[in-house]
């Protein structure tokens, strides 16, 4: 595999769209602990509350506690504001009303960046990606078009935004680019422990954050100069 480039960091804002509570925390979050270190301002959005996210619990138990553990998440890498749009959990559909959910959110925050999760059929690896994610991650990138088209979307009644120059699309099997998570790699495990009962439910690899981020950010930092890294794939607009 062909090295992976630094990702720009010239720029002060980013938002951050996500289908599900802990999408972001599982790679990404050690990026964004950096990113506000640095003092950029970053807003997260999620699809849904992550309700049928925990077998073992009832949605209406479930949702309340995943936003309370995403908010602590967030809170861990530095960003404040967390948002969550609504749409059902495990069968959110790409379509007109998330796009134009997504894209008043871009048009709300004006970010610089728009960040998203893997939107491609598998993960680094062969596994099978699901169908929110890819939904969410699809729509993200269709609404940044949206958010800046003045005839699209009127009825929101918020002024275009074109201001977005790069979506940024972590974990795919297609990353371009990443990001050196060396000094903000501790925040991104306590940000994956703020999701007590989602890993309290796991079972296997994925249930134990420090060890398992830490063969991802090496498994990334073997195409990065041998650092912890997190990677992401690049699309300039």
């Amino acid at each position: 595999m062909a090295d992976l480039e630094a990702m720009p960091e010239d720029w002060s804002s980013a938002l951050v769209v996500v289908a599900h509570p802990d999408d972001m925390e599982y790679g990404g979050a050690g990026a964004i602990a950096r990113w506000t270190a640095q003092g950029k301002n970053i807003a997260y959005v999620l699809a849904c509350r992550g309700e049928a996210g925990i077998d073992s619990l009832e949605p209406s138990v479930a949702a309340p506690l995943r936003v309370e553990e995403q908010i602590a998440s967030c809170a861990a890498v530095g960003v404040s504001v967390v948002e969550f749009l609504d749409h059902p959990d495990g069968v959110i559909e790409y379509g007109v009303p998330l796009r134009r959910d997504i894209a008043a959110a871009i048009r709300r925050h004006k970010p610089e960046v728009v960040i998203t999760g893997n939107f491609r059929e598998t993960w680094p690896g062969g596994g099978l990606n699901m169908a929110d994610h890819i939904a969410v991650g699809r729509a993200t990138v269709d609404a940044v078009r949206d958010a800046g088209n003045r005839w699209v979307f009127q009825d929101l009644g918020l002024e275009p935004w074109n201001g977005v120059r790069y979506v940024a699309a972590a974990s795919t099997p297609m990353a371009t680019h990443a990001v050196d998570i060396t000094d903000s790699f501790d925040a991104s495990v306590e940000s994956l422990r703020a999701h007590k009962a989602y890993l309290a439910a796991l079972s296997g690899d994925m249930a134990e954050p420090e060890p398992f981020l830490r063969s991802m950010a090496e498994a990334v930092g073997q195409r990065f100069g041998g650092v912890l890294a997190t990677s992401f794939e690049l699309l300039r607009l």
